[in-house]
């Protein structure tokens, strides 16, 4: 696969990696955004952001609604290129290449960095053909390297021993969190080097959130994650970095101990603190 038509994908060999190693280079940059505005039509909806997202790092995006959280997102692995009125102008820098560019293999990108929406979709089919869709159309046909596939894919989501006796049955049977842990399953089998995770738990119970709560904090050993929430206990909890938006902007980026205890921004803090939004 080509992110664009003269140059491979080099993820493999990060791939080969192991975790104990990735460690060492916590504060690493994994994806540069630089001047990024994205507009709908002539409205501007995210406005010359810049951030550098780290790598095997929680990245919380927070922010009243409509302020751009989840359009800055989904413009990390072009789902806004879905949008007909949307365009991006500046650049998100990812392995040395601007995956903003017009030839960038835009589904060669989404394997890499991976998505999972507000609200669980699991597509109408047994669990195991959820997690092997994808890699299936992509040509893996070898059956006992699909099997081991979907265990470890369901074992990094922490839902393989609530799901492994029934792994032909459907995906639709499953609770609401356990259809947002096979979502999360069946993006992790694509082997992704970012999740992005666009509100995971906003529709699901207490118990459920707290499951995905404690999944990403396993997941960040491997993965680096950025997370849209409209839940500031939940940012102060899981992430470590944190962006606040407003209005399109980024008012301030941040660890997420100083945004929660010592913002530098008074706006920061008026939110914070529940003063409005």
């Amino acid at each position: 696969m080509n992110y664009t038509a003269d140059r491979p994908m080099e993820t493999k060999t990060e791939k080969e990696i192991a975790p104990s190693e990735r460690k060492a280079s916590k504060r690493e940059v994994v994806l540069d955004v630089k001047d990024l505005s994205i507009f709908y039509g002539n409205k501007e909806a995210v406005k010359s952001a810049n951030m550098g997202i780290e790598k095997n790092a929680v990245t919380a995006l927070i922010g009243p609604s409509g302020c751009g959280k989840s359009t800055f997102i989904r413009s990390i692995n072009r789902m806004n290129d879905l949008i007909p009125s949307s365009r991006a102008e500046g650049e998100i820098i990812y392995e040395g290449i601007n995956i903003l560019r017009d030839d960038i293999n835009v589904v060669a990108l989404r394997s890499e960095i991976g998505m999972v929406f507000q609200k669980p979709n699991p597509f109408p089919k047994s669990i195991y053909n959820n997690i092997t869709h994808a890699l299936k159309y992509n040509g893996q046909k070898n059956k006992k390297v699909l099997d081991q596939i979907v265990e470890e894919s369901l074992r990094k989501a922490a839902l393989w021993d609530e799901v492994k006796d029934r792994l032909h049955q459907s995906a639709m049977s499953l609770s609401g969190g356990q259809q947002q842990r096979l979502c999360i399953a069946r993006t992790l089998a694509m082997e992704p080097q970012i999740l992005l995770l666009d509100e995971p738990a906003s529709a699901l119970d207490p118990v459920s959130n707290s499951k995905i709560e404690e999944l990403i904090l396993q997941l960040k050993e491997d993965y680096s994650i950025v997370i849209v929430t409209h839940n500031m206990s939940q940012a102060s909890r899981v992430s470590d970095k944190t962006a606040f938006f407003l209005n399109g902007d980024i008012v301030e980026y941040d660890d997420t101990k100083k945004i929660f205890t010592n913002p530098s921004e008074a706006r920061t803090e008026e939110y914070i603190s529940g003063r409005f939004g």
